[in-house]
């Protein structure tokens, strides 16, 4: 059991690092609040969170 948590712990923090290093400090508010949103089944928190990821993600693609 332990393992298992660690391994989880070890692949929350290496997404969230690979997010900011990605899409700075933007990507990582709107990773926080997706992950606040779902932890506190909060619809609004999880949609601005996704928008934000969302954005950011296809940002380049509709730019160009």
């Amino acid at each position: 059991m332990p393992v298992l948590v660690l391994l989880g712990a070890v692949f929350v923090v290496g997404v969230e690092q690979t997010i900011q290093w990605k899409y700075g400090t933007t990507g990582a508010v709107g990773l926080l609040l997706l992950s606040v949103g779902v932890k506190a089944k909060s619809p609004a928190l999880s949609t601005v969170g996704a928008v934000i990821l969302a954005l950011l993600a296809t940002g380049p693609a509709v730019s160009s």
